[in-house]
This record gives C-alpha cells, structure tokens and sequence, in this order.
C-alpha cells in the first residue's frame, strides 16, 4: 500500500461481459461517502486506460502484462458459438470444432479468445468489432465463437448459442497498476475477495481487551446458593443442615410429647 487516497472517487474501468453490479452494490454500501464512478472500455484499451491514470481498477480479460500491473484472477468463462435459430446447431446442447467445420466462422478484431487455429472456413474479411459480427451472423454470413458473457450481452430473439467443448476459454480478472496500490483500491480488492465489512485486511488491528478475573469467591458461593451446598460439605453448609434437622425433630419431639401418656408417678 502506497499511502491515503485523496481522489474523492473511485473509477472502475470493466470490458463488455463483465457486469460489476455486485460489487459495486457493496461498496456503495460500505463506503457512501466515496462514489464509484464506471468507466466502459474494450478489452484492448484496458490495460492502456489502467497506464493512463483512467482508472484506478479494473476489470479485463487475461493474460496481464505483469511487469507493471497486478492482477487477480476471478473466474474462467465458458465458450460458445452464436448461430441463427434456425441453424442445425440450435438442435445440440453442445458442439464440437469439428462439427463448424462447413461453417464460416467469423474472427473480429477485437476477438479475446487465444486461437491457434480458428474453427471452420474463414471469412473473406475479419468484422472490426463483435458487434459487427454478430451482426453479420443475424444475416447468415457466418458464425461467431465467443464468451459466454458476450453472447448473452448481444442477445437477440433471431440468434441463439450453444457451448463450444474444445475452444479456448476467456479468463477476467481484477487488474490495477503496481504502483498505485492505493487505500481505495485495497478496499476494492477485499470486496472483491469477499471480505467482511469487520475484515482486519488492510487495517490497524484491535488491540485484545485484557480478560477479567473470576472472583476466587465465586465458585463457593455459587456452591452456597445451590442444593448441593445446603446439604452441607462445607462447614457452613453441615451446620445449618443440623440445625433445621434438630429443630425439626425437636417440634416433632413436643407434639408427641403432648399427646402421649402421662409419665408414672414414682
């Protein structure tokens, strides 16, 4: 940690597929008087924005240049392939690259997905974006292999997507640069992590409250005040026992006294 943050907010930079909803819920609930502010980026321009000072944190797809940046691997997605609704692939629960082979399989620039050799036939151009290809395979130009995240974020009712087994999986993780691991970002982390609001992570400890003492009195008069006390093991205890045992047989020792015979008269 390299000292307080001064900054009165915190900007979170995430790629598309990403929703930070959760965790930004948590931090406005545990630190209002800071804002979150949202900074929408590509994946490619991540790290760039990260560099600049346009963020303090982010979001991004893996691998992470780790010379400058940290960065704390979250989850792995899984890969699917967005096709028509009425394409035969909409028919399987899951496909194989082999099963695209006869397809063309469209390769965007900005794809995140680390192939070494693309599935099925390549298209005569590579769309700028994903969004440009998903629109061309609502045309039936070709298909398109992408997270998961992303076929859901560019859902539409013409296109379906089906998970792809043997394609390589996209990895987000949480990133910040090296240098500025600040307070703020240090808090991001443990929400991150799934950190306690009463988390000792980051912060001064509690200093242990010195434990009191049993009074040495105490076991005895607990004693005292239960049944086994009155019966009498300690010397207390043993004389108010005999004591309510004579009085009690004293009173019996009159009544019977008074109601029995006369004594004989010598």
């Amino acid at each position: 940690m390299t000292g307080s943050e001064t900054s009165p907010s915190f900007r979170l930079a995430y790629v598309p597929g990403v929703t930070p909803t959760k965790w930004v819920r948590i931090w406005n609930e545990r630190l209002p008087q800071t804002p979150l502010t949202l900074v929408g980026v590509t994946a490619a321009e991540a790290f760039g924005v990260l560099r600049d000072g346009g963020a303090d944190a982010g979001f991004v797809r893996l691998p992470v240049d780790d010379t400058d940046l940290s960065a704390i691997p979250l989850y792995t997605e899984t890969t699917v392939v967005v096709v028509p609704k009425d394409h035969l692939v909409a028919t399987a629960e899951e496909v194989s690259a082999a099963d695209l082979a006869d397809d063309i399989v469209l390769h965007p620039l900005d794809d995140t997905l680390g192939w070494e050799r693309l599935p099925g036939q390549p298209a005569k151009e590579r769309p700028a974006t994903t969004v440009d290809a998903i629109e061309l395979v609502a045309a039936g130009v070709g298909l398109l292999v992408v997270p998961q995240s992303l076929g859901r974020l560019h859902h539409r009712r013409d296109l379906t997507y089906r998970p792809l087994t043997d394609a390589p999986e996209s990895r987000v993780a949480l990133s910040w640069p090296q240098d500025a691991t600040t307070d703020l970002v240090e808090e991001f982390i443990g929400i991150v992590r799934g950190r306690t609001v009463n988390s000792t992570r980051g912060r001064p400890p509690t200093p242990p409250q010195p434990k009191s003492k049993r009074p040495t009195t105490g076991g005895t008069q607990r004693k005292a005040a239960g049944g086994k006390a009155a019966g009498g093991k300690t010397a207390g205890g043993k004389t108010a026992g005999r004591t309510a045992r004579a009085g009690s047989g004293g009173a019996k020792g009159t009544k019977n006294a008074k109601r029995g015979k006369p004594g004989r008269r010598s």
